[in-house]
């Protein structure tokens, strides 16, 4: 049995979103939003609209679609998935690399803790954790 198709894209993937998330010096975690909106689904179009970007960089496979976003708010990555377990998978691959996720339903969205925190309360989700990494 082969390795499932959404696990490869999070391998190739979880590189090149931790270099841009940068290294995490937050505990693993989840920070539930009291004052932000309630997460819902939505294409990383949609996501897009809702926090003032236009995509670019866009990537397609089977189980995801990512595009990268650039706003006054920062540079962030949009990720799109079409099962939650294959959202579920994804992440879990993508935290050893540290960085921080806002999660939300078969969405998440990659970049550093403070600009998380901003698009959490236009989008919602709760703000996730990746493993903590010390340089020397």
């Amino acid at each position: 049995m082969g390795i499932p198709h959404y696990v490869k894209a999070a391998l190739l993937a979880a590189p090149a979103l931790a270099l841009l998330a940068g290294c995490s010096k937050l505990n693993g975690g989840s920070h539930a939003g009291h004052d932000a909106p309630q997460a819902k689904a939505a294409t990383i179009e949609q996501l897009a609209q809702q926090t003032g970007c236009t995509l670019s960089g866009r990537r397609n496979a089977d189980e995801l679609r990512q595009g990268a976003c650039q706003t006054g708010t920062g540079r962030y990555t949009v990720v799109g998935f079409t099962t939650d377990q294959g959202q579920k998978a994804w992440l879990e691959e993508a935290k050893p690399w540290g960085g921080s996720y806002l999660v939300g339903k078969r969405w998440i969205i990659v970049a550093t803790a403070p600009i998380l925190e901003t698009l959490r309360h236009q989008v919602g989700g709760d703000i996730v954790n990746g493993r903590q990494h010390h340089g020397t």
